[in-house]
């Protein structure tokens, strides 16, 4: 959605300067200071976003707590949002509680800004969201842009007129041109064409943007003699006949003609996706029939340096995207051309092969990469599943899309998406078998047990009416899930060990670390001595891979086990190690159970400022969830309880009530694992390592979960001289396994400044 997040929101980061507006900014900046709902309104192309975006970075210190960019131009259902808004401002949508009800909730207390963008065609929803949410927050103040107003009550108006001609646009139009032809000068020679041009184009931005690209090859003059001919074409000469819209449409018509066919075909076709893409995407949809996939790259360049397309990033990605309204005039086109249905569906079935790729290969190497793709294509796979079509496809794409929902924190949409995938789908299919055991799990880690029953149940009937072996494994491994979680031990070892025997790779592929480290959670919850050597599998099966999500939960299993025995320090060691990876994640689920076993380890060392702290930041995760640790099981939420029965009898109710909110201020998951890791291992100081350098180096690697071929690459080494280094280091440091390696590596890190 945004091209830089920063701690403070995600006000995107321009790639381009800023020209003119002063007394605009200051002058919006006056009246949000007062008024708690300002909206910009204007037409199409007139600057409202970039004066919005310049407001508010201006702004960041009259808004402590955080200012947020909410893009909707590619949000079309107004039911979804306030989930936009939620996901823009950080909040996981991973319960059953309503989006705007979680954002209420976060944003009260917070003196805060949000600036709602592109509002025009969600009008009503717009005004439903920043009504609730103002009331909500006394301290929010939301900055709005469209091109007509939300009308409630409290709001405040600001039109934005076009950039003065001839100072600011002729400013504009010297950056912009100069940005595609360094030697271009406005000299006394060429200062009245430049000043008729920009008074042709009538001080729009983005219209002068447009002009400018061609510069390139054109002089002003020869710039001005096209459009004033067009322009006389369109209102038969009459000045006072051409409103600033039709000039704006009139100077995209000019540019897209000035394309070449290969060029406005791929503009066509490029309006397709929703809220930027990347450059497989472009060439895999768009290619074809009169695009060649070879020139793609090329034709994106061009359009880049026609002001067409824009270049931005995401998460270190590079990314293209469309302006709103070069976007719309694209799908125009494309629906003019005949072929639009063609690439919707090209669209809807790339991101499909995305999606399957990805989760077929999730327990590998590269899982946090393949999140940030699918945060990155958040909104083009939501079209993707509205896109309608056969219903089997929809079935098939809501459940390739798992991780993303399980793990890259959105529960919710996950939920509603393969409720209405199902719903519409109900013939008995492999893709409904499929989806129906992707429903019960996300369904068990919203904490409701009985739908996600009733779906495991509908699975493994048609898993057996279509003898299909793999929706019988999953069955039973996620039966194992819900027999854990509600209590039933025995029941839940069993199905877990009959999953491991039954499948025939389940010892050799990745895919079973998912099953192992469950299955040792059990057995330490049994009593089962044999719960540490099961979950040590899970980690070894998870190194070899090059796997770390199921790693992490493996090695909290791990600490889980060592803090039932007893073995305080390594219990915790364990579980830093897991909480160190889950920063790569947006798994609040699995980090909100390590912090819980963290605030445990330190109330039974006798650590309850920390720990009562800690219950706190893991009480506002809880909270955001919409979840509790009891939906984990009962011994789960007995151990929670007698935690914080100890706490409160050490500190007194009210210090416990001091702890708490303390913990509670670091209320998003990066703030929680960054205070719980800064916390732990600046408690003590570090011991003085026994290891060289070229050991601690070694050990590092390790504790990313590289094998040691991989070590001996990345360091240029032999194998034979990493397998020593290892060797050495579990002699000198007293450890039997890697995990130790890890876990010690992990606590003996100093805090992140």
């Amino acid at each position: 959605m945004t091209s830089l997040i920063s701690e403070a929101g995600n006000l995107p980061v321009a790639f381009t300067t800023f020209v003119g507006r002063r007394p605009d900014i200051a002058e919006v900046r006056r009246v949000l200071g007062s008024a708690r709902l300002l909206t910009l309104t204007g037409m199409g192309g007139v600057g409202k976003t970039r004066l919005a975006l310049e407001v508010a970075a201006a702004s960041r210190k009259a808004f402590p707590d955080g200012t947020w960019l909410v893009d909707l131009a590619s949000v079309r259902d107004p039911a979804s949002v306030a989930s936009a808004a939620a996901t823009a401002v950080g909040i996981a949508d991973l319960g059953t509680r309503p989006a705007l009800d979680q954002l209420a909730g976060y944003l009260a207390g917070r003196r805060a800004l949000i600036v709602l963008d592109n509002c025009e065609h969600l009008v009503d929803a717009c005004a439903e969201l920043a009504s609730t949410l103002l009331s909500a927050a006394a301290d929010l103040h939301i900055l709005a842009t469209s091109r007509q107003t939300l009308g409630i009550a409290g709001e405040h108006v600001f039109t934005v007129a076009p950039l003065s001609v001839p100072d600011e646009a002729v400013e504009l139009l010297r950056d912009r041109a100069t940005a595609v032809r360094p030697e271009f000068r406005i000299t006394d020679v060429n200062w009245a064409g430049v000043s008729r041009l920009c008074t042709a184009l009538d001080g729009l931005p983005l219209a002068i943007e447009l002009a400018a690209s061609r510069l390139r090859t054109l002089t002003v003059e020869q710039t001005l003699g096209r459009l004033e001919d067009r322009f006389a074409l369109l209102t038969g000469g009459s000045r006072t006949a051409r409103p600033h819209q039709r000039t704006l449409r009139a100077l995209i018509d000019w540019s897209y003609e000035l394309c070449t066919s290969a060029e406005r075909l791929l503009w066509n076709r490029l309006s397709v996706f929703v809220g930027g893409f990347g450059l497989d995407a472009a060439e895999e949809v768009c290619a074809g029939e009169g695009i060649d996939r070879q020139e793609v790259l090329d034709l994106l360049d061009r359009l880049v340096a026609q002001s067409v397309v824009l270049t931005t990033e995401h998460e270190g990605m590079s990314r293209y995207r469309l302006l709103e309204t070069i976007r719309e005039y694209g799908r125009a086109r494309l629906a003019e051309s005949g072929e639009e249905q063609r690439l919707l569906l090209r669209h809807r079935d790339f991101f499909l092969a995305v999606a399957e790729r990805i989760c077929d290969g999730w327990y590998g190497a590269g899982q946090e990469e393949a999140l940030a793709r699918l945060r990155a294509d958040h909104f083009n796979l939501l079209a993707a599943l509205d896109r309608g079509g056969d219903p089997q496809v929809t079935l098939a794409l809501a459940a390739a899309l798992r991780f993303h929902w399980c793990v890259g924190g959105f529960l919710g949409e996950g939920r509603r998406r393969l409720g209405q995938a199902l719903a519409a789908a109900p013939e008995p299919t492999p893709a409904r078998a499929k989806a129906l055991w992707v429903a019960a799990w996300v369904a068990l880690l919203q904490g409701d047990h009985a739908a996600a029953d009733g779906w495991l149940a509908e699975a493994g009937e048609l898993g057996e009416q279509l003898d299909d072996p793999m929706v019988g494994y999953y069955v039973t491994v996620f039966r194992g899930s819900s027999a854990m979680f509600q209590g039933r031990l025995e029941e839940a070892m069993s199905l877990f060990e009959c999953a491991v025997a039954t499948d025939s790779t389940a010892d050799e592929g990745a895919v079973a670390v998912f099953v192992l480290f469950q299955l040792a959670l059990t057995r330490t919850h049994l009593g089962d001595p044999g719960a540490s050597e099961t979950g040590r599998r899970a980690v070894v099966l998870a190194e070899a891979h090059g796997e770390r999500w199921g790693r992490a939960h493996a090695l909290w299993a791990l600490g889980y086990d060592a803090w039932v025995r007893g073995d305080r320090k390594e219990s915790m060691a364990l579980t830093l190690a897991g909480l160190e990876i889950e920063r790569g994640f947006n798994d609040c689920l699995g980090a909100a159970l390590m912090l819980e076993l963290l605030a445990w380890l330190n109330a039974s060392g006798g650590e309850y400022e920390r720990a009562g702290r800690l219950l706190g930041v893991v009480r506002g995760l809880w909270r955001d969830i919409g979840n509790s640790i009891s939906a984990f099981g009962p011994l789960m939420a007995e151990s929670h309880a007698r935690c914080e029965e100890s706490v409160v009898r050490a500190l007194g109710a009210t210090a416990y009530e001091r702890a708490l909110v303390h913990g509670g201020g670091h209320d998003s998951l990066g703030l929680a694992i960054d205070y719980a890791l800064s916390t732990e291992t600046s408690a003590e100081p570090a011991a003085p390592s026994p290891l060289t350098r070229r050991e601690r180096e070694v050990a590092a690697l390790v504790a990313r979960g590289m094998t040691n071929r991989r070590i001996a690459a990345e360091l240029v080494l032999s194998p034979r001289t990493v397998d020593s280094h290892v060797e050495n280091i579990l002699a000198k440091l007293g450890f039997g396994s890697r995990t130790r390696i890890a876990a010690w590596w992990t606590a003996n890190q100093p805090p992140t400044p």
